[in-house]
């Protein structure tokens, strides 16, 4: 799996994050046996009016719904900012095997925290892989938040 690759696919989102005057966060997820991208999104809390359209959740419902299952067993995914307590319990709960994420969240990441959880005997564990490509996705969050703050 070409995880260079993939994360470049997720910044990308992002950009039309930004680009749509959403929090720059965007994501993939990839079925890995194939290495086909699933499914694309990123942020739309803005535009749905809507403080849960976080990426992540995005992603599951529409990979659920492509899929025709509720369990996405076998998937990476692939985001640019660490997930909120929300997400990492929804990318748990959906037996999502893999989790590749970009840029720290020292507000609102929920990693830490949810790796609490995964010692509890029946949660799904997915793997997780942090600071990937993390100065690409940082920069793109903190050029949104000087913007937004002009």
């Amino acid at each position: 799996m070409n995880i260079d690759y993939f994360m470049k696919e997720a910044i990308n989102q992002a950009k039309n994050a930004f680009d749509n005057q959403e929090v720059p966060v965007g994501g993939v997820l990839v079925d890995i046996n194939t290495n086909e991208v699933i499914a694309k999104s990123y942020n739309r809390v803005n535009k749905e009016q809507n403080a849960i359209y976080h990426c992540e959740i995005d992603l599951i419902i529409n990979s659920c719904k492509k899929l025709s299952r509720k369990y996405l067993n076998n998937t990476a995914m692939f985001v640019t900012l660490e997930p909120c307590l929300m997400c990492a319990s929804a990318i748990s709960e959906v037996h999502i095997d893999k989790l590749y994420f970009g840029a720290y969240d020292e507000k609102n990441g929920a990693i830490e925290k949810y790796k609490i959880s995964l010692k509890k005997k029946h949660t799904f564990k997915t793997e997780i892989y942090g600071g990937i490509m993390e100065k690409d996705c940082k920069s793109l969050l903190e050029k949104f938040f000087i913007k937004l703050r002009k």
